[in-house]
């Protein structure tokens, strides 16, 4: 069942969602060559913590962390660990806030010191991608408009969408209906209305769309082991679409 916002919890979903796009920022002027993983997840803990909010991912079916951190070809779900950023990695960051009982999410891939042109060219794209298809989050259009924008944004270059992972509604419950694929043809599935609240994550991979998972679990990487990009706002439906988690 989707959910449908009211204007009060959508206020509260902002703060929310305000909230974790100021983490999101926090981490990504924290890397650097050097940095390790913990200690990004530990600044993310410090900053939630001290909103008075709860870290989303933090145990959720049993994750041990505060934030997703993963590098190079990992797709999503790296387990912050000791292993420290070195020039040239891309780490995609990813992480939840719970504040006044509402969730937000939020993603992003950053380059650690100078990255190949290829590389910068997909972080590129995956974001355009995201923004193309955060336009499309308007009553009246089909949930496939968005999920065709990321694929129409991203195919010319013959990048790898992932299909087994997906975006997701989200509100009171972190994962919430309907799921958000990041490709199909437009105008199919759901119409939506005002007031649906939407996390909207292409992962594109650099070459195959092929993934698998590592023997913790969690960590999902390319099985060609080609870097992968990850970006993701929380998103209002509305005439003129709400990006929730921004500063």
């Amino acid at each position: 069942m989707v959910v449908i916002k009211r204007s009060d919890e959508l206020a509260t979903m902002r703060r929310s969602g305000r909230l974790a796009a100021e983490v999101r920022e926090t981490l990504c002027q924290a890397v650097r060559p050097g940095v390790s993983l913990l200690e990004l997840d530990r600044l993310a803990e410090q900053q939630i913590l001290g909103a008075g909010a709860i870290p989303s991912f933090m145990g959720y079916e049993g994750y041990p962390a505060n934030i997703c951190a993963s590098v190079n070809e990992e797709v999503v779900h790296g387990i912050p660990s000791d292993r420290r950023l070195k020039d040239g990695d891309i780490v995609s960051i990813d992480l939840g806030v719970i504040l006044d009982g509402w969730h937000s999410d939020t993603a992003t891939t950053v380059a650690v010191g100078e990255v190949r042109a290829d590389v910068a060219r997909l972080m590129q794209v995956t974001e355009t991608s995201l923004q193309r298809a955060i336009r499309q989050a308007v009553p009246g259009n089909h949930l496939s408009d968005i999920s065709n924008a990321v694929e129409e944004t991203v195919r010319v270059h013959g990048y790898g969408i992932v299909r087994e992972l997906a975006g997701h509604g989200i509100g009171r419950q972190m994962h919430e209906d309907p799921m958000v694929v990041n490709y199909g043809p437009p105008g199919q599935g759901l119409v939506l209305r005002e007031g649906m609240t939407l996390a909207i994550e292409p992962m594109i991979n650099l070459g195959s769309a092929e993934i698998e998972v590592d023997a913790d679990g969690w960590t999902i990487r390319t099985r060609d082991r080609r870097p992968s990009a990850h970006f993701e706002h929380t998103v209002a439906v509305a005439d003129e679409p709400i990006v929730l988690t921004v500063v």
